[in-house]
């Protein structure tokens, strides 16, 4: 069963985009897109915010995570902080870094990040002297191989 969360999104300024999804229904996407509501060059090394030109209202149970886009992962471009909390009211901009050995250009109107929508969940965390075994145990960062 498919469950649909109501978001308030408010426009900013004439050329914001609402973020969408590019295919729905049953295979549907996982994140909606995000669009540029500026242009702008980021040169190689450059990490700068680029503005989306959108509030939004989450109802407090849900948050979103600001994910890459694979077509611009591939040109060396990738998102950074991009955790969005139910109370946060202001626009959402996305951090970008281009990694690539040349610039790249964002048109007004691109998408650059994926707007992934996801399920506050308050945990407790619990100080203990010990923990379980598991198979992995201490095995860091790399340790399964990949």
């Amino acid at each position: 069963m498919q469950m649909t969360v109501a978001i308030k999104v408010k426009r900013l300024v004439a050329a914001a985009q609402v973020p969408r999804y590019a295919h729905v229904g049953e295979f549907g996407d996982l994140a909606a897109d995000l669009y540029a509501s500026v242009g702008v060059v980021l040169a190689s090394g450059e990490t700068r915010p680029v503005a989306t030109g959108i509030a939004v209202e989450f109802p407090s149970t849900h948050g979103a995570l600001v994910e890459d886009r694979s077509g611009l992962a591939v040109r060396g471009v990738t998102t950074l902080a991009g955790v969005i909390d139910p109370g946060y009211r202001g626009e959402i901009k996305v951090v970008m870094t281009n990694l690539g050995a040349g610039p790249v250009e964002i048109k007004v109107g691109d998408r650059i990040a994926q707007l992934r929508i996801v399920e506050r969940i308050e945990a407790r965390f619990d100080e203990v002297e010990e923990l379980g075994e598991a198979a992995r145990g201490v095995g860091g960062f790399g340790s399964t191989g990949a």
